[in-house]
């Protein structure tokens, strides 16, 4: 016997030894291409059974697994499209700003980091999995600001003019809780398409109209942005939304039923879920001082802080007069030569470590040195206020307005060039 032949015969013997009836497992599937990337079909599932997780909690009714698919894969694609434009931007998100995000998550459900893992591992995911998707979200979102962020122009004329406009509504202070389903129109329709649409459109209005829940219909009829969510769009006051909207809901009640509505993107379905008022706007503000020293190779952090400690003591001691050891010493260059002075300031808008230091002390107190992104410092509070920002308040929220506005219609014009522009393609 030569040796191809006794290779041949524990080969022979182990394949006689398989079973029959063992079939190949197929461990993943390309459901959709998206240029040079995949969409799989374990993502696929996995925000399938995400879905069906909140609809069970939320006692919704779920439309069939395929229209659920249909709205996952086209989710998936969107990622997919600002993953690559990521990458060609050379856009990361670092593992202390998912962290830093993350820490905040917790904090806004009263926990830790260590408490959100302990319930993400409790349902049965991987943390590690969960942070990679934060990781996305913050991704694509900063690739969508990016991008349309410099589509977006708003002129001191338009501010004024809107602040005018809100002057003279009586229902200014209104805002409401916006349910939306779209029924798409391709930019290409012809007649009969855009017909089909409309009658589509009609037909989710009769279910509608007969009681059916929003929540459900949407899953299963929108192609909005929000469809897997429920068409949820959220609290928005008149001027935020799309025109075609803000003209719509004036005067509606809750539970009113809008549309459809045509645009260029398809036909639109409103809910008026829930209306409610805002309030004048008061914000506390400080007026402080401050010495920073910045650590480098010759100034050692323990260094830094031992100098401004020895400040710290001269200046409640009467020893020493903080305007002139901010001239002589602090290296900001905004404030320095002013003694280290900053005028009245809402203290939110300083780095967390010196709102904290700041917020902590009583008027004319002087803090110990405490370090921030910026060095070390010491700050003394020299008074404190509460003012009225309504005024200021209504200019950037004209502003604010104008530009969640146009934001929502340039994104939605941007995604959909991104889709032209792709070649995408979804496998049966």
């Amino acid at each position: 016997m030569n040796l191809k032949k006794l290779l041949l015969v524990p080969l022979l013997s182990m394949t006689l030894a398989q079973p029959v009836w063992a079939e190949r497992i197929q461990l993943d599937k390309v459901v959709a291409t998206v240029n040079d990337g995949v969409v799989l079909k374990s993502e696929v599932d996995k925000i399938l059974k995400r879905v069906k997780e909140q609809a069970e909690q939320q006692n919704t009714e779920l439309p069939s697994d395929k229209v659920l698919q249909i709205q996952a894969v086209e989710k998936l694609i969107d990622q997919v499209l600002m993953q690559q434009l990521a990458d060609r931007m050379g856009m990361e998100i670092s593992d202390a700003q998912l962290d830093q995000t993350l820490a905040s998550m917790a904090k806004d459900q009263g926990g830790t980091i260590s408490d959100l893992r302990n319930s993400i591992e409790a349902a049965g995911e991987s943390f590690q999995a969960y942070r990679e998707e934060i990781r996305t979200e913050i991704m694509i979102s900063q690739v969508q600001r990016a991008a349309v962020d410099r589509r977006i122009y708003i002129s001191p004329q338009e501010i004024a003019n809107l602040q005018k406009i809100l002057a003279e509504q009586t229902g200014q202070s209104e805002e409401y809780d916006i349910g939306h389903i779209l029924i798409k129109v391709d930019s290409k329709a012809n007649p009969e398409d855009i017909q089909a649409a409309r009658e589509r459109a009609d037909k989710v209005m009769e279910f509608l109209d007969e009681g059916k829940e929003f929540k459900r219909i949407a899953i299963a009829s929108s192609s909005g942005a929000k469809a897997l969510d429920g068409g949820q769009l959220g609290w928005m006051g008149i001027n935020e939304m799309p025109t075609l909207f803000a003209e719509a809901v004036k005067g509606k009640q809750k539970d009113d039923i809008i549309g459809p509505l045509r645009s260029g993107a398809g036909f639109h379905i409103l809910k008026v879920q829930d209306i409610r008022g805002r309030q004048v706007v008061e914000r506390v503000e400080v007026r402080s001082r401050h010495i920073l020293i910045k650590p480098s190779i010759i100034l050692s952090e323990e260094k830094a802080r031992d100098m401004l400690a020895g400040f710290a003591v001269d200046l409640r001691e009467g020893k020493a007069d903080f305007a002139a050891l901010a001239k002589e010493h602090s290296e900001d260059p905004g404030s320095a030569l002013k003694g280290g002075e900053y005028d009245w300031t809402d203290p939110t808008t300083y780095a967390p470590a010196f709102r904290d230091a700041l917020l902590s002390l009583e008027q004319n107190e002087i803090s110990d040195p405490f370090r921030s992104s910026f060095g070390w410092h010491i700050v003394q509070l020299l008074d404190k206020r509460v003012a009225d920002k309504t005024e200021q308040a209504k200019a950037n929220r004209a502003h604010q307005l104008l530009f969640r506005r146009k934001f929502k219609e340039e994104s939605f014009k941007w995604m959909r060039e991104m889709r032209e522009q792709a070649h995408v393609e979804v496998i049966d």
